[in-house]
């Protein structure tokens, strides 16, 4: 109303007041027109308290109820609602038909069914016997740093948190979390994770759905898990680990804020704040006590060393001059740990998360030193113009190409000259 004042008092054009209302400069004009002629009024929609044209009067309503109640009463609404309309042209919804025959008591709904309810998950009742684990993608440091990725671990029975930042969510990134985690507290019985790659190889499913799928092929991470006797679950839905999605939250709001007013701009200035002050503000305030007094962690075991288990490993096979290919570059075994049954053999090589590059053969560790790569010749340089240079011909692969007897080689035939060549029958010399 007004806008269309405006437009009648000139203060707007037409054209305006259409982009203001987002309607077309048509149905302006109109409206225009009616306020002149009718007034404020002239705005209302016309069809303004008068009845629906499909509204269903009491005696349709009344009728329906008495053909269902004598020939139709064991039909359903959908289907009373069918053979109304082709039989008797009466135009009335499955929908409102079937409140009718509620309420005449013709027919009783029947109760819906609950396929399945997911109730509240209480907590773990012992400290290390689940936790869930998950990275966060956020901007941390705002616009102060590089972007930082926040890898956390958090147990279900006391919220105890563990994380640390990382500039990438990477398997070694995740590694040195876990072996914090293990160092810390022990190794817990299971670990709840999403699906991603890290954890999981998710490949396309085959359109024959009964096949058998192939061999079960673990990430770096899940055979590690494995030698560490820890158990993995992989979520379906976000919603399945709450707690870790949760603590998310609370630390984008709390920890950015908390890290803005300490300045931190760095990697390690943020690692370094959230180790020595925010976590444990967080294990002192937010830390439950778990139902049962009992500890679910377990201690390492001699055969199990966390440098090993810990790294990036493939097997290779030896080669006979008791070298192994690695990333395109050749590592060789020390004389003094060489023997003979290694050739043609698999070896166990582990680039360790301090980057160094360790082979294992039946329990014991090998140094792999590389292979210096020798130089190749420089091309020997001729008398030529600068930016040109004369390449010899490449003609040694007819070199000793006839194998039999030099003097029983059948001798070659000179070339007669053309002027003293017989005539043909033609007249051309042959």
């Amino acid at each position: 109303m007004k806008v269309l004042h405006q437009v009648k008092a000139g203060q707007l054009t037409q054209r305006q007041a259409a982009e203001q209302l987002k309607l077309s400069t048509r149905w302006v004009k109109k409206l225009m027109k009616r306020l002149r002629t009718q007034g404020d009024c002239g705005i209302l929609h016309g069809l303004r308290g008068k009845p629906s044209n499909r509204k269903i009067s009491g005696k349709t309503r009344k009728r329906a109820i008495e053909l269902v109640g004598k020939r139709y009463r064991d039909y359903g609404p959908t289907q009373a609602a069918e053979v109304l309309a082709s039989e008797h042209k009466l135009q009335v919804s499955r929908e409102s038909l079937r409140q009718w025959m509620t309420a005449a008591k013709l027919w009783q709904p029947k109760p819906a069914k609950l396929e399945r309810a997911h109730g509240w998950r209480p907590r773990r009742s012992c400290r290390g016997e689940l936790v869930q684990w998950d990275t966060s993608e956020h901007l941390w440091l705002e616009d102060r740093g590089p972007k930082l990725y926040l890898i956390a671990m958090i147990d279900d029975a006391t919220s105890e948190l563990t994380a640390q930042f990382a500039l990438h969510d990477s398997t070694a990134e995740n590694m040195k979390l876990l072996w914090k985690y293990v160092e810390q507290h022990g190794r817990p019985v299971e670990f709840y994770t999403d699906k991603a790659s890290l954890f999981t190889i998710n490949r396309r499913l085959h359109y024959n759905k009964h096949l058998p799928e192939p061999g079960e092929e673990k990430t770096q991470i899940g055979r590690a898990l494995g030698e560490l006797g820890i158990g993995w679950i992989g979520a379906h839905s976000p919603q399945a680990k709450g707690r870790i999605e949760r603590c998310f939250g609370t630390l984008q709001d709390r920890l950015l804020k908390a890290m803005r007013r300490a300045g931190v701009s760095t990697l390690e200035a943020a690692n370094r704040f959230l180790e020595e002050k925010y976590l444990p503000e967080w294990n002192e305030r937010f830390r439950w006590e778990p139902e049962c007094a009992t500890d679910a962690h377990r201690p390492l075991r001699k055969d199990q060393k966390l440098a090993s288990i810990l790294s990036y490993m493939e097997d290779r096979v030896i080669s006979n001059d008791f070298t192994v290919s690695w990333l395109g570059a050749h590592y060789q075994i020390p004389l003094g740990q060489a023997k003979p049954r290694m050739r043609k053999q698999r070896i166990r090589v582990e680039q360790r998360l301090d980057g160094s590059l360790v082979g294992m053969w039946q329990g014991s560790e090998i140094e792999l030193r590389r292979c210096q790569v020798r130089a190749a010749p420089e091309p020997a340089r001729t008398n030529t113009p600068a930016g040109r240079q004369k390449v010899k011909p490449n003609r040694a692969w007819m070199d000793h190409f006839w194998h039999g007897d030099p003097a029983k080689r059948r001798p070659r035939l000179p070339v007669t000259p053309v002027a003293l060549r017989a005539p043909s029958v033609t007249g051309n010399p042959v």
